[in-house]
């Protein structure tokens, strides 16, 4: 049986990881700074679709309680959203600076957004989600953003 948690917590694990690539890259000015920033901008949406589109809704529909929290969340996905847009430019621009400060706010919203899933809502989900785990995460994983 698969673990809910577990799969998505080494999912946000993966997009640190881009994260830190695309990062590197543009402190490096290097020429796969937009290609990384692009990964990077990939692996994130497909996270959120993953939760917004299967996750969010089958925990919604097991746990009332988990309603409010999900809808937080899917307003932080918006935020991350905005904030990957204006990096974009950044990148495209290569505007260091810019990016760096975007990147800097991002990064924390990311970290605070990574605590409360794990720590909340994915636990939610393997206590009342738990029978149906392995049918979740092959839905996860057909999501492609």
């Amino acid at each position: 049986m698969s673990d809910i948690k577990e799969f998505l917590t080494n999912d946000h694990k993966a997009c640190d990881e881009a994260f830190a690539a695309m990062e590197d890259a543009v402190a490096a000015k290097s020429s796969d700074a937009e290609r990384l920033y692009e990964n990077f901008s990939n692996d994130l949406a497909n996270h959120f679709s993953m939760e917004e589109i299967v996750l969010f809704p089958m925990l919604g529909q097991a746990s009332s309680e988990a309603n409010g929290a999900t809808k937080a969340m899917e307003m932080e996905h918006e935020q991350m959203r905005s904030l990957l847009s204006k990096m974009r430019k950044a990148v495209e621009e290569m505007d260091k600076e810019n990016f760096f400060s975007l990147s800097e706010t991002l990064m924390i919203l990311m970290q605070q957004h990574n605590m409360k899933e794990e720590q909340l809502l994915y636990t939610l989900a393997q206590q009342h989600l738990a029978e149906d785990a392995d049918y979740i995460i092959r839905q996860m994983r057909s999501v492609i953003y």
